[in-house]
């Protein structure tokens, strides 16, 4: 692991929808890291102004202010151009942040910016597909959508953001609402390091896969219940292969396919990505 001193240089790259999602917000980290550090702020208009900021970043350290499409697009980026293992990511999360959060990072500007300045670097577990893309969390077949519950208003005067935005961080998170439920069960052959969890022949409600510990994926396979709840299958392994018609797949905030055949494999402490101390 490695400490950050307040003196580092860094890359302050803010994505268009934390602009316009919460603009308080990234007036708050924007001025805590201003403070602490030496920051070079750049604001993209697009995904491929992001690409380009990031890749001239120099000896900078990045971070990206954004949601968690934000975080993904960066680590992508970065792998894609084989340059993760010499590069410490850090995110101050604004807009819908439930994947940078489950990672470690923490809620409201103030904390996710401070965290950035005296924070350390933790060397995390990437999924990487046969296509080149990546997965920081966890991966869903079929791809379930997710609504979350839309915050209460505030009542403050329109003259008082910041009091909005200090309100909005420091106030609980509204309960997330149930999944919306699949369209249907599928057929898929799931494969675990060569070994079939499940095949053809067994239809399934779900699958999901996740980074694990040691290295690992951690695979769960629900198959489809006919009266008493089916008992879910679990495997875990370095590399995941998911084989059937035309399915698609949720990877931590992106929906992609439809693809027959696609495998998975965990790279070990692939990317680091700057955390609190102690976490």
């Amino acid at each position: 692991m490695a400490t950050f001193a307040t003196s580092d240089q860094l890359l302050v790259i803010i994505d268009p929808a934390a602009r316009q999602a919460d603009g308080e917000a990234v007036r708050i980290a924007k001025d805590v890291l201003s403070a602490g550090a030496t920051a070079k702020l750049c604001l993209p208009e697009g995904p491929e102004e992001f690409a380009r900021a990031l890749g001239r970043r120099g000896s900078r350290r990045p971070v990206v202010i954004g949601d968690d499409r934000a975080l993904v697009r960066a680590v992508t980026l970065l792998h894609r151009q084989r340059e993760l293992a010499g590069c410490a990511l850090s995110v101050v999360p604004v807009g819908d942040t439930a994947l940078a959060e489950s990672l470690g990072v923490p809620r409201g500007a103030v904390a996710a910016a401070r965290a950035v300045l005296d924070g350390t670097e933790r060397r995390l577990d990437l999924l990487v597909d046969d296509s080149d893309g990546v997965v920081l969390g966890a991966l869903g077949i079929p791809p379930v959508p997710v609504r979350s519950a839309a915050a209460e208003p505030v009542p403050v005067s329109s003259g008082r953001g910041w009091y909005r935005s200090l309100v909005r961080t420091l106030a609980p998170r509204p309960p997330r609402l149930p999944a919306i439920p699949s369209p249907g069960p599928a057929r898929l052959r799931v494969e675990v390091d060569g070994t079939t969890v499940v095949d053809l022949d067994q239809p399934v409600e779900a699958v999901s896969v996740s980074t694990g510990a040691y290295g690992q994926a951690s695979v769960e396979v629900r198959p489809l219940s006919v009266g008493a709840e089916a008992t879910p299958l679990l495997a875990s392994g370095h590399t995941v292969t998911v084989v059937g018609a035309d399915f698609r797949y949720r990877a931590d905030a992106v929906v992609s396919g439809p693809v027959r055949r696609r495998t998975w494999t965990v790279r070990e402490g692939a990317w680091g990505l700057t955390l609190p101390t102690g976490r």
